[in-house]
């Protein structure tokens, strides 16, 4: 039985949650140990629920606020503009006498299905809103509710083939749009590109208005402003809200980071010059990403695939669980808080295929609304508390929940879905429609509704149990904007890539990792299949409750064992950057490297000479390495590669030569030939028993030799005097297997006399099994790998100077996964039937290519002429392949 290296062997630990604030509503207790149970009939309950829900708001709004702009709950009447508190920005910046509920909601009726509806609100659109106002609301707010929705309306009830398409529409939606559209244009006009937070809709910006505004604010207006030209032909509202955006991202500091408020005039950052994902830079990346998959424009790939290295490699905690805000210029933590509006990050990365860390994200934000039975505005993580307890009823949680459903399937999302629509529905809705909670400790109200309850925060938890909703089957480049709209372009509105820009950027791949639920028990040692978990099941999961300081219910812990386990996370750096040398040695950076060390070709790079040049490594979304995104000037794009074919490079243990001058080490073979046969006594009695005749007795596989540890290639020298290696020489090895030990992680109990042990990949570094092994009296390791491709390991001069020099006396080779297959069926073949020892020898190297030669086994007779071909070697480095390289020296 093979286990995850997070399940220690012999032990599953179940954790079941359940629901603990003293707000939540009893009928929901045990909602979390009912994921197997959600059923079709089920799903269609919860989400008539939803939709019963919805309307309860909607109407009212109808009944008794429209058409001023929101609904007053509490004192069951309308709101729109404080008149006479300009400054009361909070209300101002959303309410501009346009019936911002009407619109904001438009779309939400294609959600419920509801074409009827749609009508009917378009109709009351049309008829009732206007933007001839002399109000200042903000150019964000009134972008991503007003404009957006009337836009999503738009396409809707202008395409046909579809049940909210309007025979009698005339493009009115559309025509609003553009006035609005027109009206907000002014607030663009500085120096620098970056609009005003706010503009009056009649008379544009006053005298006196403010010079700064935020990050999302000014850089999240693409996806509006975009759809907006491509639909009516003018392109000055694109061109504004792309020159705002890149005037945001040119202005990012050295490690890639933007800050969150900005002076519009002189383009300067403003204190404290911080950086997170929360309020004040949210929607920034939301739309770097979302307005690539709806238009292809390439270039907003990648600012970001560029800013979410930086905010993954300074803004992640340490744990991989939460994000800091962390200063813009030295990626140092500022601040340990997390706001509400950060819920949305966990949607965004399963959008970008990181759905591993989207995963763990979310159980922070899941835990936290456990503990208040609603999310509370602002948590501090130090002190694992609230500090600011309003909770308006917001979206992204909400959103969150929907994308890792809609991705893993795993019904702990549905879980968690009816324990929000629960908890909105006891403490938000009262008579006259859904309140905001002002203080989630005593369930204090507020007396308002904002729109995107009904256009965000129930239009996802309806998505959540709409199993059969048509968006779900829609493969189209749709999105949902920051306020949930649903925008997409015709394929006629598309723009090809020029043929400049497409030789500049040359071959490229984008995919994302498809989402693979945890393996509990692995049905065999070799095998990627056994029994599978959802989320509840992580080894991680009650550590994001540890980390909130939630204290577990009486129905947790009567699940825990005694013996159980809880993981403590770790993860790996996600980016980092080093200058290359050929042979280990600190060199200054080349920072103008000439066409002869670096040259662009087809599909990436050549480069002839590694000396000096600087890559920025960045984690491949599916956790199997690293790519070399930034080489040198230039800019890796995804599925291209680097090769390498510089004369210098040399496979050696790191350090090569010293500043005394003595001799650089010798260069080492990349791989090796190692030959594995059995030592029984007599072979004609034995191979003619039942089940025999497949048995392998003798094959040659291919190795990969480390750039630590002793070298296998070369033959004893009788003149030296270091001591022969025994591994794989003379006679050759006994190969070894500790089923108790079958990573090679930990010390063995047994002493060994010159063996060589068969390991699996895993759990700790190379390094460490040569270590353990050197120190039982083994004369090598041969690792089992996992990898189609060869693997050279290495390590640091820090990590070679702790191991010692004894190491140099034993040998560690890697085999590719079809090899180690071989092997492993070779050594179970030998145990199962009694055949004796298995011996390892390194065959003399030759001239010519090393190549894998097919076994005598009955598998594999049809082919044991044909050659293999040599697997692709990519450079190594600290354990991780650097998979978008090519080693051709």
């Amino acid at each position: 039985m093979k286990w995850p290296a997070f399940w220690p062997s012999g032990l599953l630990a179940l954790l079941i949650a359940v629901l603990d604030s003293q707000w939540s509503p009893s009928a929901s207790v045990h909602a979390l140990t009912k994921g197997a149970s959600w059923s079709s009939s089920r799903k269609h309950a919860v989400r008539e629920q939803v939709r019963e829900l919805w309307h309860h708001g909607y109407d009212r709004y109808m009944r008794v606020a429209f058409p001023l702009d929101e609904l007053a709950p509490l004192s069951c009447t309308g709101r729109g503009p404080n008149w006479h508190n300009p400054a009361d920005i909070a209300t101002n910046d959303v309410a501009g006498n346009f019936s911002v509920t009407l619109v904001d909601a438009l779309d939400t009726f294609v959600i419920l299905n509801d074409p009827p509806g749609f009508e009917d609100a378009v109709r009351k659109v049309i008829r009732w809103v206007s933007f001839d106002l002399n109000t200042k609301p903000q150019v964000f707010e009134t972008t991503i509710r007003v404009l957006g929705g009337l836009l999503s309306g738009h396409i809707f009830a202008n395409k046909p083939g579809q049940p909210f398409h309007l025979s009698w529409y005339k493009g009115e939606l559309l025509e609003l749009a553009y006035d609005l559209g027109l009206r907000l244009l002014p607030a663009f006009q500085t120096l620098t590109g970056l609009p005003y937070a706010r503009i009056n809709l009649r008379h544009g910006v006053p005298k006196g208005e403010s010079i700064d505004t935020c990050t999302a604010g000014a850089g999240s207006l693409i996806l509006e402003f975009g759809t907006l030209s491509r639909l009516t032909g003018d392109d000055r509202f694109e061109k504004a809200a792309y020159k705002a955006f890149f005037a945001l991202w040119n202005r990012r500091s050295d490690i890639g980071l933007v800050g969150n408020t900005i002076n519009i005039f002189t383009g300067l950052w403003t204190h404290p010059e911080v950086n997170g994902i929360g309020a004040g830079i949210d929607s920034f990346y939301e739309y770097a990403l979302k307005w690539y998959i709806m238009s292809g424009e390439v270039e907003f790939l990648d600012v970001w695939q560029d800013s979410y290295a930086s905010v993954m490699r300074y803004a992640r905690a340490p744990d991989g669980f939460w994000y800091r805000n962390v200063n813009i210029y030295t990626g140092d933590a500022q601040y340990a808080t997390v706001d509400s509006l950060s819920a949305f990050w966990p949607g965004l990365q399963v959008l970008a295929g990181d759905i591993e860390n989207a995963v763990k994200s979310h159980l922070i934000y899941w835990n936290i609304w456990r503990s208040f039975a609603g999310l509370p505005e602002v948590w501090d993580m130090n002190y694992r508390q609230a500090t600011s307890f309003q909770y308006p009823l917001r979206p992204e949680f909400v959103e969150s929940t929907w994308y890792l459903y809609r991705a893993t399937r795993d019904p702990f999302y549905l879980d968690v879905g009816e324990r929000i629509l629960r908890d909105i529905t006891y403490r938000a809705k009262v008579e006259c429609g859904l309140t905001g909670i002002s203080d989630l400790r005593t369930n204090a109200r507020d007396d308002r509704m904002e729109s995107f309850v009904l256009s965000e925060t129930l239009k996802y938890l309806y998505l959540l149990f709409d199993e059969s909703n048509p968006l779900h089957a829609d493969d189209s480049h749709w999105v949902f904007t920051t306020e949930g709209h649903i925008l997409s372009l015709d394929p006629s509105l598309l723009r090809p890539m020029s043929s400049a820009r497409r030789k500049l950027r040359r071959v490229e791949n984008v995919q994302c990792p498809a989402y693979e639920s945890p393996v509990l028990a692995y049905d065999d040692w070799e095998g990627e299949t056994g029994l599978k978990g959802g989320v509840m099941w992580r080894a991680d999961f009650d550590y994001a409750r540890e980390l909130i300081g939630r204290i577990p219910s009486e129905n947790e812990t009567r699940w825990w064992d005694p013996e159980g386990w809880c993981v403590l996370p770790k993860h790996e750096p996600y980016t980092f950057d080093f200058v290359l040398s050929p042979n280990g040695q600190v060199v200054p950076e080349d920072l103008h490297p000439s066409a002869e060390k670096l040259i662009p070709v087809a599909d990436g790079y050549l480069v002839q000479n590694v000396t000096g040049i600087r890559v920025h490594i960045v984690s491949r979304l599916d956790g199997k390495g690293y790519d070399i995104a930034k080489l040198g000037p230039y800019a890796v794009k995804t599925g291209q590669r680097i090769y390498f074919n510089d004369s210098q490079l040399v496979l050696a243990p790191v350090g090569g030569s010293d500043q005394q001058g003595a001799s650089a080490p010798q260069p080492r073979v990349p791989e090796v030939e190692i030959r594995l046969h059995l030592d029984y006594v007599d072979p004609l009695l034995q191979l003619q028993g039942p089940g025999m005749h497949d048995v392998i007795t003798e094959t040659i596989v291919v190795a990969a030799t480390a750039m630590f540890g002793g070298d296998p290639a070369p033959p004893p020298q009788p003149n030296s005097d270091k001591p022969p290696l025994r591994f794989g020489h003379g006679d050759g090895v006994r190969v070894r297997r500790f089923p108790d030990n079958q990573l090679g992680c930990t010390p063995y109990a047994e002493k060994l006399d010159g063996e060589a042990i068969v390991v699996a990949r895993g759990e700790c570094t190379f390094l460490e099994k040569l270590v353990h092994a050197q120190r039982a009296g083994a004369s090598g390791v041969v690792v089992l790998g996992d990898e189609d491709h060869h693997i050279n390991p290495s390590a640091d001069a820090e990590e070679l100077a702790a191991a010692g020099p004894t190491i140099d006396e034993v040998v560690i080779v890697v085999l590719r996964r079809g090899d180690a297959q071989l092997v492993s069926d070779m050594l179970d073949s030998a145990e199962h039937h009694g055949l004796g020892e298995v011996k390892l020898v390194v065959e003399p190297r030759d001239d010519g290519p090393a190549e894998a030669v097919p076994p005598n086994d009955g598998r594999n007779r049809r082919q044991r002429d044909k050659k293999i071909e040599d697997a692709p070697r990519v450079l190594y480095l600290n354990n991780h392949p650097l998979l978008n390289t090519r080693l051709i020296v």
